[in-house]
């Protein structure tokens, strides 16, 4: 993992695309700006889990399906 240190106003670029800013920071906690294409969906961490999560629970296991249908 590449660890950076910014200060408030200083940004990150991950290819040409996608580009993060440090707004503020309060206590341990750090605000980040997050400019990236309209089409790339970007969630927290505890977000994208729960719909990785979900979509696992709606797979359906394929050799369970051909066995219904013999």
């Amino acid at each position: 993992m590449l660890t950076l240190t910014r200060k408030i106003g200083q940004r990150i670029r991950i290819a040409s695309e996608i580009e993060i800013e440090v707004r503020d920071i309060r206590g341990n906690q750090v605000r980040l700006g997050i400019s990236a294409p309209r089409g790339l969906p970007v969630y927290r961490e505890e977000l994208y889990r729960a719909i990785a999560d979900a979509n696992e629970a709606a797979t359906v296991d394929l050799e369970r399906l051909t066995a219904l249908e013999k």
